[in-house]
């Protein structure tokens, strides 16, 4: 639980302490909770609306509510440091890094009130791409804060996924749910896109935080990871908690859940289970952050766009118009400059470490 964050050239953490197996059985896990948050969170949310679900805090709670869940691993991280030394810490994050999680846990949380009120506007499958353009805004605010390096194929892969956006926004006539305006349409729309914006400059928020916590010569563990992903919870959980106060969304859950559609059970089994696969994404987000990079957090959440397309299709059966078609191709073209750019640059790298060993 306590595996140090790996390190090259580019500033990122030591090898791991207990070998390369235990670091990629944590990028294995990342990526595994990063895929099931990202194509479950959101076919979930989007059947709270659908079938009669309105609460839009209520949505954007459920993102981060789980938060309570990391109490466990935590809990058992310093359980396992005290068997090893009974002066262990109990919290590892320093205090000015628990206020940079507190200060990303408010931004984390008006984030998710702005995509649950686009999604609740648009459906998954056109939220889906539109949330692909969060790949352009993490590359542009990696570069400004993380100094990420800018590729031809990176700029190519921004301007494709602003292309598929531009596309959808052109006919927003044959994608309108039943019973939303186009007023309405085009908020969900412009909110969805923000919510992508901001989130996009939160990923590379993370990543300089850890280097932060990594300044002085502290040790950057997954237990320390896990601690940061609890405060930024419970920081956005609180944000929202306020929003459904003052909305009377705590009064409204009993009568709406007995109005549901599919039933006052699947009601709450709807919101149990939205809220355990956010977790899933917020956690595997950071975690794949810390285990690799931030631009590959964001080419995972990118690349199940089109599994999230057919899961919406088949379960929620949304309409998958050629617009979509034409959105989705730009999208994953862009995707696959952007991944070609990064192998290159990989192979390149490995090439010249190589021929540096050799010749020393």
């Amino acid at each position: 639980m306590d595996v140090e964050a790996p390190k090259d050239s580019d500033q990122r953490p030591a090898p791991p302490a207990r070998g390369k197996a235990m670091q990629r059985f944590l990028v294995a896990l990342n990526c595994g909770m990063l895929t099931l948050g990202t194509t479950g969170g959101p076919l979930l949310s989007r059947l709270y609306f659908s079938k009669g679900g309105h609460r839009k805090w209520l949505s954007a709670w459920l993102e981060t509510g789980g938060w309570p869940l990391l109490l466990l691993p935590v809990a058992a991280s310093y359980l396992s440091r005290r068997a090893q030394d009974p002066s262990a810490l109990v919290v590892l994050t320093p205090p000015r890094i628990l206020l940079a999680a507190a200060g990303l846990g408010l931004a984390t949380g008006a984030d998710d009130f702005l995509y649950a009120y686009g999604l609740s506007f648009v459906p998954v499958s056109t939220s889906a791409i539109l949330i692909s353009t969060q790949l352009a805004f993490t590359v542009f605010f990696a570069f400004l804060i993380v100094r990420q390096r800018l590729t031809a194929l990176s700029v190519n892969a921004v301007a494709l996924l602003t292309v598929g956006a531009v596309v959808l926004g052109l006919h927003v006539s044959s994608d309108r749910p039943a019973g939303v305006s186009k007023g309405q349409y085009w908020l969900g729309f412009l909110l969805t896109l923000a919510a992508a914006a901001l989130y996009g400059l939160v990923l590379p928020l993370i990543e300089l935080t850890y280097k932060r916590a990594a300044g002085g010569g502290r040790v950057v563990t997954y237990a320390l990871v896990m601690e940061m992903q609890l405060v930024m919870g419970f920081f956005a959980t609180a944000f929202c908690t306020v929003g459904m106060i003052v909305n009377n969304d705590f009064q409204a859950i009993s009568r709406e859940a007995q109005a549901f559609e599919l039933g006052e059970a699947r009601y709450y089994t709807v919101l149990v289970w939205s809220a355990i696969l956010w977790q899933f994404f917020f956690l595997g987000a950071v975690g794949v952050i810390f285990c690799v990079h931030t631009l590959f957090a964001g080419i995972l959440i990118a690349v199940f766009i089109p599994v999230t397309e057919v899961l919406a299709v088949i379960f929620l059966h949304e309409k998958f118009t050629s617009e979509k078609g034409v959105a989705l191709a730009l999208s994953l073209w862009g995707l696959a400059s952007y991944s070609y750019g990064e192998y290159s640059d990989a192979k390149a790298a490995k090439k010249k470490a190589a021929l540096d060993a050799l010749v020393t």
